[in-house]
């Protein structure tokens, strides 16, 4: 069996490899190509792209980025002929997937999507033209089910699959004494993004709110580095001799044992959600982006926390309001007021609740399988 896989970004692998992994247990033989990340990759997934190559998020980014992009589409649209798979697995990524669904579609090959595209924010019309040519759809959230049916697509809630690689952190006292930190002090959080677009608007306001909070509660700094940006990238932002710890590979523990985190707009606010840590969610991106959006999006809040809780439970910084100055003064709410810190703990509680069951990749797989 061959499939094809397309991931275009770092949450789309981590989501891409659980699949493959479990496709690989009722299927040993099975080929898997396409676009993907290191963790794809290692699980034993053939990248004809990295998803760094084609990973931009914006309308502006996107049309700078237009000519690799097409490079990238005309080249797995000549692997669809010369290297047929039986089925296409597409992951979020909906700018680029749903093209290539349309050109998948013509030629006969069976598509499957994961993890939705956010119809239920904005460009609803996108339901119509998934219709024609996404023969079936698994959503993470229970409120995409509906949708889908509505509008007459063949759709599974599978759960959530961050469910599948959260787990159990470690202790606080493990996690300080680990990375030299002193657990009777407060610990702040930084997770500035997995694309280099991101760190370079979002990363030095963060770093300064940082040190505003080190000064004013003693609270220690700690970066979770997203595992494909390179670690010499991420350094180069911080000041040479400085106190801030840089973390790879301990993003989880990191978010389960800050007293507060400073979170880029994305998964990554679930994912802190999910372990009960207030957060100030922030994004920043090219002014004609953001106007754009403003004008298609048609829900109130952007961060993902808030939008699966269905109300404002932590607040949100955008554009010229990403300061250092606010999100310090954001966060040091949490620092100060012990009843607020713990409300917020509290409402975060019912993340967990509505991100259904363990076991999304292995109900993914399982659809797949049954198309051989």
């Amino acid at each position: 069996m061959r499939v094809m896989m397309i991931a275009g970004e770092a949450s789309g692998d981590l989501h891409g490899s659980g699949v493959i992994r479990a496709l690989k247990r009722c299927m040993p033989a099975v080929e898997v190509y396409g676009i993907g990340g290191d963790k794809m990759r290692a699980e034993g997934m053939e990248l004809v792209f990295h998803v760094r190559e084609v990973s931009v998020m914006g309308f502006v980014e996107v049309v700078r980025h237009l000519p690799v992009i097409r490079s990238v589409e005309r080249t797995l649209e000549a692997l669809l002929t010369a290297r047929r798979p039986d089925v296409v697995l597409l992951i979020d990524y909906p700018g680029f997937n749903l093209r290539f669904a349309r050109k998948a579609h013509r030629l006969g090959v069976r598509v499957l999507y994961y993890i939705s595209p956010q119809v239920w924010a904005w460009r609803p019309g996108r339901l119509r033209k998934m219709k024609g040519v996404v023969d079936k759809m698994f959503v993470v959230f229970p409120f995409e089910e509906e949708l889908y049916k509505r509008a007459g697509i063949d759709v599974d809630f599978v759960g959530h699959p961050l469910l599948e690689v959260l787990g159990s952190p470690q202790a606080k006292t493990e996690f300080c004494r680990r990375h030299a930190l002193d657990s009777a002090r407060p610990v702040v959080g930084l997770f500035p993004g997995s694309r280099e677009q991101e760190l370079k608007r979002l990363f030095p306001p963060m770093l300064e709110a940082g040190k505003m909070l080190a000064e004013k509660h003693g609270a220690q700094i700690a970066v979770g580095a997203a595992s494909i940006l390179a670690f010499d990238f991420v350094k180069s932002f911080m000041d040479d001799g400085s106190s801030v710890k840089l973390l790879q590979n301990a993003t989880y523990d990191l978010m389960a044992n800050s007293d507060v985190a400073l979170v880029t707009s994305g998964t990554a606010t679930l994912e802190t959600a999910y372990f009960g840590t207030p957060m100030v969610v922030a994004y920043r991106t090219s002014w004609l982006t953001y106007l754009l959006g403003r004008m298609l999006v048609r829900i109130r809040n952007i961060g993902l926390v808030n939008i699966v809780a269905g109300k404002t439970v932590v607040p949100e910084l955008l554009q010229a309001s990403v300061t250092p100055r606010r999100l310090a003064s954001a966060a040091s709410r949490f620092l100060t007021d012990k009843a607020l810190a713990l409300e917020t703990r509290e409402m975060l509680s019912v993340i967990r609740t509505r991100l259904g069951t363990p076991g999304a990749s292995d109900r993914v797989a399982a659809a797949l399988v049954g198309t051989s």
